[in-house]
């Protein structure tokens, strides 16, 4: 069979193991004011009847005037091309932040940005070299490098943002998780496709990679069958750096599947597609954010997904300055992004930057950066809020209260549009989305 030229693309990141997001939720935006920080300051401040903390002491982290946030992210290697712009919305926003005077408007922040190269033991290595300079993580990017520091932050009584949509982070108290759990984005994504789309009574199918990631996404699939009318049919595996779906796409194109939910990285997932559009297999698929990259779907490949595929993810279109969180992001970028292109991972970069500051925000009001003061701040910070870049965060007062945005957005690709994706329906919230239950 004749190779296509796109393919050749994808052996620089067949390596990439990552399931961790995609990004595209609102409050009153002063233009003075530092983005993300009304929760901090609505939730959970000055209840009229005590004393306001002093400034907070010196402790790991913090010499009294900078505050260090560590990074662990891949900054070489294939994953690089989802670290690099992750760690750049990172920096961008916390460069802005510093240019408005920093967090409480008197704290500069400062990233220690270490390269994992998306490796568990490097990872470890780099968490070790860096847990005693740093106050807490404001990005560890991959589900795989979470579960092997994690312990490790449990003893060390570190907090820090996962780059990743793991639902099982919802249950713990030393993680800062953003935007809705895969689960949320199947669930909205198959009450999209069977009540807006078509696809009553349809057979929905799974491809799906052969983890806890693709289990995420049949725990969606298997919430939405029981809720909706379609029927379900098999979850076909994969490995992680699969060159050849023939076997998965035969099996699926035998079973007869109306869609295919696809639940994949994005050099697995384009290829997944491209041995589907040379077999003549055109079923809908619903693909989990992180299988999308706009560098894989471009080319040869644009034909096919344009009409097939849509992508589950979260938030407004790029560039929609009616969003107060985008306008303020683009300002940003465009001041401080230092030639950084409009990407997915950017978004969520900066909203990861987001949320720690909010943590950061009331830490300094309750008077505490060190390490039992950031979990306090976690505990009290209510509901983190991104403007409408990413749905509201209740937080509660600990894990068990904790409830993730419900929303999720549905993207077409669109190679005019600056990241690639088009939305079709935006802040999309199934009941089925709404009794999903996370355990806690």
């Amino acid at each position: 069979m004749k190779k296509q030229p796109w393919l050749r693309m994808l052996a620089l990141l067949m390596a990439l193991a990552m399931a961790a997001a995609a990004c595209g939720g609102s409050s009153d935006d002063d233009d003075d004011a530092a983005p993300g920080t009304t929760a901090a300051s609505d939730d959970g401040g000055d209840d009229g009847g005590e004393e306001p903390a002093g400034d907070p002491e010196p402790t790991v982290g913090f010499d009294g005037t900078t505050i260090k946030l560590g990074v662990l992210t891949p900054t070489s290697g294939p994953a690089a091309i989802i670290g690099n712009p992750l760690t750049k919305g990172n920096e961008v926003y916390f460069e802005a932040l510093n240019a408005r005077g920093g967090v409480a408007g008197k704290y500069q922040v400062e990233l220690v940005v270490r390269d994992t190269a998306y490796t568990e033991a490097t990872a470890i290595q780099e968490y070790n070299a860096t847990k005693g300079d740093v106050v807490m993580y404001t990005q560890i990017l991959g589900t795989a490098i979470i579960k092997a520091v994690l312990s490790q932050m449990v003893q060390d009584d570190i907090v820090a943002a996962p780059a990743t949509l793991d639902a099982d982070w919802i249950l713990e108290e030393n993680l800062v998780p953003i935007g809705g759990p895969y689960q949320i984005q199947v669930i909205n994504g198959l009450d999209w496709y069977v009540n807006e789309d078509g696809g009553e009574g349809s057979k929905v199918c799974m491809l799906a990679q052969d983890d806890p990631y693709g289990d995420a996404g049949e725990e969606g699939v298997d919430h939405a069958a029981s809720e909706l009318d379609f029927e379900k049919g098999p979850r076909v595996d994969f490995s992680v750096g699969t060159q050849d779906f023939t076997t998965q796409i035969n099996q699926l194109q035998s079973n007869d599947c109306d869609a295919v939910v696809l639940v994949a990285t994005p050099a697995d997932a384009a290829g997944a597609m491209g041995r589907a559009a040379q077999a003549g297999f055109t079923p809908r698929w619903l693909v989990v954010s992180p299988g999308y990259l706009k560098l894989l779907w471009g080319g040869e490949l644009a034909p096919y997904v344009t009409e097939h595929a849509v992508v589950l993810s979260e938030g407004a279109e790029w560039g929609d300055t009616s969003v107060p969180g985008m306008a303020h992001m683009v300002a940003d970028l465009e001041e401080y992004g230092d030639g950084q292109e409009p990407d997915p991972y950017f978004a969520f970069g900066y909203n990861q930057a987001r949320a720690v500051h909010q943590v950061l925000e009331k830490a300094v009001e309750l008077g505490d950066l060190s390490r039992e003061g950031i979990k306090r701040a976690l505990a009290e910070v209510g509901t983190l809020t991104f403007d409408g870049l990413m749905g509201e965060y209740e937080y509660g007062s600990g894990p068990a209260d904790r409830n993730p945005p419900r929303t999720s957005t549905m993207f077409v690709f669109d190679p005019e549009s600056p990241t690639g994706q088009r939305p079709i329906t935006e802040s999309f919230a199934s009941p089925a989305a709404e009794s999903f239950d996370f355990g806690n």
